[in-house]
C-alpha cells in the first residue's frame, strides 16, 4: 500500500483515489479513522501536484515566452524538490530508514504524511497561480511580473521562495528584450516592448519600472535604432555595447533603485556618446535661438503681428454668419501663425514651420470680453493662491497650447517637459503682450475721443451746470485707472523682457560657447576609446559634453521661470486677475464707443417731465470705472506684498528637474508643471548664485515703488466716493 501511495504522490493514477483525492469507498472500513484521514490528505497533495503538471503541459504550448519559461522554471522546481522527496521518500522506505520505517518492519501512515506536509501550502498555492494563469488567454510581460511579486510578498517562507525564483525567471526573459531594445536597438516579432514608432507598448512595463526609466528606456532604444536604421557613419562601438549589457546582467526590474541606476548610467554614456558623434552644437544653438524667438517672444514684430491676428481672427468669426464658417479650429490659428510672419523676419525662417498651435478642447466659436463684475477678484486671491494659475486660455479665451515639432537628433536634447516649459512661459507671456496692447489701444481711443470733444467744449468738458462736476470726476477717474494700468503692464513687461529673458538668454549663448565646467562626475566611469578620442581633439577651454549642456538648459530654464515669478503660485494668483481686470476695463471702454465720458447729447433732458436724469449715465460709469480702479488697486497691493515678501521667503530656487517628463493633462500640465519646486542643497554649487535671480525681483521692487506709492502711501492724494484714488 506505501508503494501505491507513493505512485500516487509521483502523479500516477491509482485505484485508492479514483476521482481527485477522494478515497475509494471499498477500503474506508478496513482503515482506521486516523489513516483515512492521512490517506485523504495526501490524495489532496497529489490530485494539485498532477492539477499543476496538467496546466504546466497545457501553457508551456503558449505563444508568450514569459509565460514559457515560468513554466519551465516551475517544472525544474518541482523536479529538483518535490519529486525528488518522493523518490528520497522511497528509498528511506526500501533501506528502512528508522526514522521512517518503524520497528524497521511497517510505514506509519502518518510519517509519509508529515513528510510532504511541507508541500501542503506551496502546492494550494502553485495551483491557484496556475487557475488564474489559464483564466486569462494572453499575458503581457509587466501585469504577469506585477502578480508574481504581489504574490511572492506573503508570510510563509517556501511560498514566497517559489513564486520569487517563477518571478526571477520572468524578469530574466524580460530583461533580455529589454537588453536587445536598449543596447541594439533592436525589437522582437512577437510580443516586442515598443511599437514600430518607438512608443512603449501596454503593459511591456512592470510598475515597478519608473516613468523616468522608462523615459530613459525610449530615449536609448529609439536612438539606437536610428542611427542602425541610417546606417549612420559612426556607430555605437562594440566594446561599449557588450559593458552596457553586462551591467543590464546584473539587476533585476524588481530591484527598482539599482535598476534605475543602470539605465540612468547607460542613458548618460550613451547621450555623451551621441553629443560627440551625431547631435551637433549648431542644431543646439539654433533650436534655442528659434524657441527663444517663438515661444520667448524675443522676435518683438512677430509676436505682436501674432496677436493682431489672432484679434483678427476672433472678430471675423463673430461677425460671421453662424454655420461651420464661426468656428475657430485649429488650422486657422496655424494660417495666422503664417500671416503674421509675412513682413517680418520670420517670414523666410525655416524654423517657423516646426511651430503649430493646439486646441486641447477643440473647435470653438468666439466670445465677446467678459464684463462680469470683478470686486469679488481680490477677495478670493488668498483662498485660490495655492491652486495652479494658468495664462493659456487669456490669449484666445480657451486653453491654446503652442507646440514645436522636434525631429531626430534634436529630441535626444529636447525633452517633452522642456517644450511644456515653454509653452507656459509664451502663454504667460502673449498675456501680458495682449494685455499691454490692449491699454495702448484702449489709451489712444480716450485720447481721440478727448480731442474730439475739446474741439466744442474748449477746456472744459461740457455738459450742463448739473453734471459738469460729474462728468470731470469720470474723466479724471478714467484716465487714472487707463494710466496705472499702463505704467504697471510697461514695468513688469520691461521687468520680463528685458531683465529676465534677454539677460538669461544672452547668459545661455554665453554658457553655450564658453562652457563654465569641465566634464560632469555623472559620466560613465569607462568611457570608450572613441570618446577619449573625441575629447583629446576637442578645445578644452570649449568642450562641452551632454550632461553639462543638459544642466545648463534646465538651468535656463529654472531661472526663466523663477525670474517671470512663475515659480512663485502667490504672485500668478494675483497677476491673472490684474490682467482680467485690465482687459475688463478695455473691453468696458470698447463698448462705450471709446470714451469713458458719454457724448453731450447722449442722456436726459431738461424738461421738467422728462422721464430721464441730468448725470444719470455719468454717475452709472462712474461707478463702473471707480470699482474696477478699486479692484486694481488692491490687487496691486497685494501683488507688491507677495512680491516683497517672496525675497525673504520664496527660496529662489528652480522647478523640477525638466528632462523628467511627466504625463499629465494636457490642460493642467503647464501649471502643473511650474510649481514642482526642488531645494538644492547648500554644498551643491550649481551654475551661478542664485542672489543674481533675487536681484531681478529685487530690481523689479524698485521700479514699481520708484517713489514710495507702496512702501510710503501719499497722506495728500486725492481721494474719492469709497476711499478711492484716482490720481
Amino acid at each position: 500500500m506505501i508503494a501505491e501511495v507513493l505512485l500516487v504522490l509521483a502523479g500516477h493514477s491509482s485505484s485508492l483515489f479514483p476521482t481527485d483525492h477522494n478515497l475509494h469507498p471499498a477500503f474506508r472500513p478496513l482503515l482506521h479513522p486516523g489513516e483515512e484521514q492521512c490517506l485523504e490528505a495526501l490524495g489532496h497533495i497529489a490530485s494539485r501536484y498532477r492539477n499543476i503538471k496538467k496546466a504546466c503541459a497545457t501553457l508551456s504550448r503558449s505563444k508568450s515566452r514569459y509565460v514559457c519559461a515560468l513554466c519551465a522554471t516551475l517544472n525544474q522546481i518541482l523536479k529538483d524538490e518535490y519529486e525528488k522527496l518522493v523518490v528520497d521518500t522511497e528509498a528511506k522506505v526500501l533501506k528502512r530508514d528508522p526514522d521512517l520505517v518503524a520497528n524497521g518492519s511497517f510505514v506509519p501512515l502518518s510519517a509519509v504524511r508529515a513528510t510532504f506536509a511541507e508541500w501542503d501550502s506551496p502546492l494550494t498555492a502553485l495551483e491557484t497561480l496556475m487557475n488564474q494563469l489559464q483564466a486569462q488567454k494572453h499575458w503581457k510581460p509587466g501585469p504577469l511580473i506585477d502578480m508574481l511579486l504581489a504574490r511572492s510578498k506573503t508570510g510563509v517562507y517556501r511560498i514566497a521562495d517559489i513564486i520569487s525564483r517563477l518571478s526571477v525567471a520572468v524578469q530574466r526573459v524580460w530583461r533580455s528584450q529589454l537588453s536587445a531594445f536598449v543596447v541594439h536597438g533592436s525589437l522582437a516579432s512577437s510580443d516586442p516592448l515598443a511599437s514600430e514608432d518607438f512608443t512603449l507598448l501596454d503593459g511591456t512595463m512592470p510598475s515597478c519600472v519608473s516613468p523616468q526609466t522608462k523615459e530613459s528606456v525610449v530615449y536609448v532604444g529609439r536612438a539606437i535604432a536610428t542611427i542602425k536604421a541610417k546606417k549612420w557613419q559612426n556607430q555605437l562601438p562594440r566594446e561599449q555595447a557588450l559593458e552596457y549589457a553586462n551591467l543590464l546582467e546584473t539587476v533585476l526590474p524588481e530591484d527598482q533603485y539599482k535598476f534605475d541606476l543602470v539605465i540612468s548610467q547607460i542613458r548618460t554614456n550613451v547621450s555623451e556618446w551621441l553629443w560627440l558623434n551625431v547631435l551637433t552644437r549648431k542644431d543646439v544653438e539654433d533650436a534655442v535661438i528659434s524657441l527663444a524667438s517663438y515661444f520667448l517672444l524675443r522676435n518683438g514684430e512677430f509676436s505682436l503681428a501674432l496677436i493682431r491676428e489672432i484679434e483678427r481672427l476672433k472678430i471675423s468669426r463673430l461677425t460671421t454668419r453662424s454655420g461651420v464658417a464661426s468656428v475657430i479650429r485649429e488650422q486657422d490659428l496655424n494660417l495666422a501663425l503664417l500671416r503674421a510672419s509675412l513682413g517680418t523676419t520670420a517670414q523666410h525662417d525655416p524654423s517657423l514651420l516646426h511651430l503649430h498651435f493646439e486646441l486641447p478642447s477643440g473647435p470653438l466659436r468666439p466670445l465677446l470680453p467678459s464684463l462680469a463684475n470683478s470686486k469679488a477678484l481680490s477677495s478670493s486671491v488668498a483662498s485660490n493662491s495655492a491652486e495652479a494659475t494658468s495664462f493659456d486660455d487669456l490669449l484666445l479665451g480657451t486653453n491654446l497650447v503652442l507646440s514645436y515639432n522636434v525631429t531626430w537628433p534634436l529630441d535626444l536634447f529636447l525633452h517633452p517637459s522642456d517644450l511644456q516649459i515653454y509653452a507656459a512661459l509664451f502663454n504667460y507671456l502673449s498675456s501680458l503682450r495682449k494685455t499691454h496692447t490692449q491699454i495702448h489701444t484702449c489709451w489712444t481711443s480716450l485720447s481721440n475721443a478727448q480731442r474730439a470733444r475739446r474741439r466744442w467744449t474748449g477746456l472744459g468738458e461740457g455738459g450742463t451746470a448739473d453734471d459738469l462736476e460729474a462728468r470731470r470726476e469720470l474723466l479724471r477717474c478714467g484716465w487714472g485707472v487707463v494710466r496705472d494700468m499702463g505704467w504697471f503692464l510697461d514695468t513688469l513687461l520691461g521687468y520680463v523682457m528685458v531683465d529676465v529673458v534677454d539677460v538669461e538668454f544672452r547668459r545661455l549663448k554665453d554658457l553655450l560657447g564658453n562652457p563654465s565646467r569641465r566634464r560632469a562626475e555623472s559620466v560613465g566611469k569607462h568611457p570608450s576609446s572613441q570618446n577619449i578620442s573625441g575629447q583629446a581633439n576637442a578645445d578644452p577651454s570649449t568642450y562641452l559634453d551632454f550632461t553639462t549642456l543638459r544642466n545648463i538648459h534646465t538651468t535656463y530654464l529654472e531661472r526663466l521661470l523663477t525670474g517671470c515669478l512663475l515659480s512663485n503660485p502667490a504672485i500668478t494668483a494675483i497677476l491673472r486677475p490684474i490682467l482680467e481686470v485690465c482687459e475688463r476695463f478695455v473691453a468696458q471702454v470698447e463698448r462705450w464707443g471709446g470714451d469713458v465720458l458719454p457724448a453731450l447729447l447722449f442722456e436726459g433732458s431738461l424738461a421738467p417731465g422728462g422721464d430721464d436724469k441730468v448725470g444719470a449715465m455719468v454717475q452709472e460709469r462712474f461707478q463702473v470705472v471707480s470699482e474696477i480702479n478699486e479692484s486694481l488697486h488692491k490687487l496691486l497691493n497685494l501683488f507688491y506684498e507677495q512680491l516683497s515678501l517672496s525675497t525673504s521667503q520664496q527660496p529662489f530656487t528652480a522647478t523640477g528637474d525638466a528632462s523628467k517628463s511627466i504625463l499629465m493633462n494636457a490642460s493642467v500640465v503647464n501649471a502643473t508643471t511650474l510649481q514642482r519646486t526642488s531645494i538644492r542643497g547648500k554644498g551643491s554649487k550649481g551654475f551661478e548664485g542664485e542672489g543674481e535671480v533675487r536681484r531681478h525681483v529685487e530690481r523689479l521692487l524698485l521700479r514699481l515703488d520708484f517713489n514710495g506709492a507702496f512702501s510710503k502711501p501719499r497722506a495728500g492724494a486725492i481721494q474719492w466716493e469709497g476711499g478711492i484714488d484716482i490720481l
